[in-house]
């Protein structure tokens, strides 16, 4: 069954995963998966992640965080969808939990952080929220 938002689909794999309380979780890969979980790695959200050729499609491997028996990602939101682009200039790019947690934005230079898009002054699609 092909997907219709493979970014939804990524958030969803890792919401699941995690609150079943599982050690990684495997993900059809693309670039842009690959950059959120660099993101989520920088963040310390999750372990590590791993790319595993494959004939077809490369697999995503993503090793979850845990702290105390609690998942280090509490909540996963797709902002921007394929149906409802949402796009926000550098001074209005939006604050996850009052600057607890991290958006996510495609920009013109790549994927960034919303901290860094604001450092950088550049605006761009929202595409998550990660708290």
């Amino acid at each position: 069954m092909a997907v219709t938002d493979p970014i939804a689909d990524f958030l969803t794999r890792i919401r699941n995963a995690s609150k079943a309380k599982l050690l990684r979780v495997d993900i059809p890969a693309s670039k842009m998966k690959i950059q959120i979980a660099e993101i989520l790695k920088n963040e310390n959200y999750i372990h590590d992640y791993t790319i595993i050729e494959d004939n077809k499609q490369n697999i995503l491997r993503i090793q979850l965080k845990y702290r105390g028996g609690v998942p280090a990602i509490s909540g996963l939101r797709r902002i921007s969808k394929p149906g409802l682009r949402i796009y926000k200039p550098a001074e209005q790019l939006p604050r996850v939990l009052n600057g607890l947690g991290t958006a996510v934005i495609s920009t013109s230079k790549g994927l960034l952080t919303d901290k860094q898009a604001r450092s950088q002054s550049i605006g761009g699609e929202v595409i998550c929220y990660i708290w």
